[in-house]
């Protein structure tokens, strides 16, 4: 009797293939070069990601309570 363990399929090797066919999808229907959009897609998500957190900071529950709080003071 044979005992294989069975692996969990390369699900990063996977995840990486799709995002670079996703990229070339991308830009070919764009007419861009592959390394322009990845650019762009980093520089967009970078600027999303700076203004998800700046918004989250502002509406932080805490911060919102104790704002609150001192209109009705």
């Amino acid at each position: 009797m044979s005992t294989h363990s069975r692996s969990n399929p390369p699900t990063a090797g996977l995840s990486a293939w799709l995002l670079n066919l996703a990229t070339w999808l991308l830009a070919r229907s764009l007419n861009m070069p592959e390394p322009l959009v990845h650019s762009t897609g980093v520089f967009v998500f970078v600027h999303v990601q700076a203004v998800e957190s700046s918004v989250g900071r502002t509406l932080c529950p805490s911060r919102l309570l104790s704002r609150f709080r001192s209109w009705f003071r």
